[in-house]
């Protein structure tokens, strides 16, 4: 008997010790576990803070137009940290105060609870049900989902850094389709993955050197000379890694470290230099600078581009040279070209081109020729000077225009222009040809010109023809002298105000035109040559030539003197038979450019010229046969 209570208190007193032990090695092992995790976290917080801290001075460097905003808060619940392997603070002294209780009156109870306190989940504590199924997979889906928002926001990357977050966020979105996030913020990260550049990476590393070389350049007597050797070694580093690089694909391998170690340096270079009032004034003088040679560059660029569009290429001289020699070396009788018969023929087509550029007109002629639908009633009249004139009669004795009719005239053959009128190109005090070339006044002297001639069109040399033009000739011209296509919408590349060219200040220009009446534009015209003549309208022009030499009324070239001398006596006709803007815009419509029948490289960037815009090119080349031995001999391609 005695025996038997031994043994009974041997095995309460067992089970006391028991039970306020466990209680101790519980407790020390779960404090050892959320100690451990807080530090990781505490850790995690502070490399984020500083990572934040990294981005901000980034954000002075941001690309323009994207705005800058203030990192959102974010604000941490009891909920987020609910997980089998974590446990509530609250919860865990709930547990303990259960356990030193329980222990006093039932050993079984107490090892139950400490069993389920090893293996079981205290979030039911809460919640007061089991978690079913689904919410487990949600829950487990949600911490996915913030571990990736945690690597985000609070871990350095330098790989993925800043400027591609907008483009993670959509990928998480397209992962994990089931969030309940809200359309504000969906919306909000495909804009910014839009608006960015994938090639995030040349950018940054753009940007790192902007800012390094700033750090450099302010940097204080009594800063660490380690830190600046550094420094300049990472600008080398980089410098030598991008190079003319602009895309992501073309980055060598080692560019990812070399940003690295240019970060790390960063983050010393800000810690040296606590100073953001003075980043921010070398960031901005850096800026205006970049901006002024953006100017100085942009206005060298306008003065070469003109250069060129003057210059005339060298095989353009070659083959002039070649062909002059080639035309003096013919018989006399060899040099006619035509048919005399059709030249005044005042029922067939005919089409004025003024030019002294040998190539161009035939593009011309051979553009127009090949649209039309009845090429044999096409009758040419090209005009150019004494200089050019062997050059291009020898060019269509060697090409000649198959059906049609071809006349090459030199203006020395119009003796009248000299002695008769006071000529415009005389009183042009520029270097621009475009302004000073005889050949550009010719067009107010085309009734004297053309004396037999009722109508007449007349084509720059500067146009492509792609369609058949005989339409014109049955346009009802509503008694006015010249029929074009108006540039006075501003939705239009061509789009011209008479106020650029024409100074509506003087009380003379105010009382006769008005500002707002609708512009148009040479370089595909109709002309009624019986109502010019009728109207008298050379003299007219003569008028405002003269008085645009006694006062400052018009601005140079042939354009404003057209439209005053014209104003009230054009028509317009449809665009479509003329589309300006292939010399100098590089943005017009394709549907547009294939619908028009007269394409118009009007501007400096000359089809035949190597500034001209490659994606118009081929409509002017395609018109020229470059396997010609004379365009071979001078180097001449399309």
């Amino acid at each position: 008997m005695k025996l038997l209570r031994r043994c009974q208190r041997i095995l309460i007193l067992s089970l006391l010790s028991l039970s306020v032990l466990a209680p101790l090695v519980l407790v020390s092992h779960r404090l050892k576990t959320i100690t451990s995790i807080g530090r990781r976290e505490f850790i995690d917080d502070l490399s984020s803070r500083k990572r934040r801290d990294v981005e901000a001075l980034n954000s002075i460097e941001q690309e323009a137009g994207e705005s800058l905003k203030e990192p959102k808060p974010i604000v941490f619940e009891d909920k987020n940290f609910q997980s089998r392997e974590g446990i509530n603070s609250l919860e865990f002294g709930m547990f303990v105060c259960v356990c030193v209780f329980v222990s006093y009156f039932s050993p079984v109870v107490l090892t139950s609870l400490i069993y389920f306190a090893l293996f079981g989940d205290f979030s039911i504590w809460t919640s007061g049900s089991k978690p079913s199924n689904e919410q487990k997979d949600k829950r487990f889906e949600d911490g996915g989902e913030k571990k990736h928002s945690s690597k985000e926001t609070g871990r350095h990357d330098s790989n993925l850094h800043a400027q591609s977050r907008g483009v993670r966020d959509v990928e998480i979105e397209i992962k994990y389709p089931q969030h309940n996030r809200s359309a504000t913020k969906r919306d909000k990260n495909a804009h910014i993955a839009q608006s960015r550049s994938v090639d995030y990476k040349v950018k940054e590393i753009k940007d790192q050197l902007i800012r390094a070389k700033a750090y450099l350049s302010f940097a204080p007597p009594g800063s660490t000379a380690h830190l600046m050797k550094e420094l300049r070694q990472r600008v080398k580093e980089l410098e030598h890694a991008v190079e003319e690089v602009t895309e992501d694909s073309a980055l060598p391998k080692s560019a990812l470290q070399k940003m690295k170690n240019m970060e790390s340096s960063l983050v010393k270079a800000g810690h040296a230099f606590p100073d953001c009032s003075a980043m921010s004034s070398k960031l901005r003088a850096m800026t205006e600078n970049a901006e002024e040679q953006v100017r100085m560059q942009k206005k060298q660029t306008t003065y070469l581009l003109n250069l060129a569009a003057r210059t005339t290429p060298k095989g353009f001289h070659c083959l002039s040279m070649r062909l002059t020699s080639e035309y003096f070396a013919l018989q006399p009788p060899e040099k006619q070209l035509l048919e005399q018969q059709k030249l005044h023929d005042s029922k067939l087509y005919h089409y004025a081109v003024f030019s002294d550029n040998v190539l161009a007109s035939a593009v011309v002629v051979n553009s127009t020729i090949s649209s039309a639908k009845e090429p044999e009633k096409i009758v040419f009249h090209l005009v150019t000077n004494s200089l050019n004139l062997p050059a291009m009669s020898m060019w269509f004795s060697l090409n000649p225009p198959g059906k049609a009719t071809i006349e090459v005239l030199s203006m020395e053959h119009f003796k009248w222009l000299s002695t008769e009128y006071d000529l415009g190109w005389k009183m042009q005090n520029s270097s621009d040809p475009r302004f000073t070339s005889e050949l550009n006044y010719l067009r107010f002297y085309l009734p004297n010109i053309f004396p037999s001639l009722d109508k007449i069109i007349l084509l720059d040399h500067d146009v492509v023809v792609q369609k058949d033009l005989s339409g014109l000739w049955h346009l009802d011209m509503k008694g006015k002298v010249n029929a074009a296509v108006e540039t006075c919408l501003d939705s239009e590349v061509s789009f011209l105000r008479m106020d650029m060219f024409i100074n509506f200040s003087d009380p003379l220009i105010t009382e006769k035109f008005d500002h707002k009446a609708c512009t148009w534009a040479f370089g595909m015209n109709l002309f009624d040559l019986r109502r010019w003549r009728e109207k008298n309208i050379t003299a007219l022009y003569h008028n405002y030539l003269r008085l645009s030499k006694e006062r400052p009324m018009l601005k140079g070239g042939s354009l404003p003197l057209g439209w005053v001398t014209f104003y009230n006596q054009t028509t317009a006709v449809e665009r479509r038979w003329h589309v300006l803007g292939l010399g100098h815009d590089s943005t017009v419509p394709l549907d547009v450019i294939e619908k028009a029948a007269v394409i118009h490289y009007d501007g400096v960037r000359k089809p035949w010229l190597d500034i001209g815009f490659g994606e118009y090119k081929e409509l002017w080349s395609k018109h020229m046969d470059f396997n010609d031995p004379y365009l071979q001999q001078c180097n001449i391609h399309g």
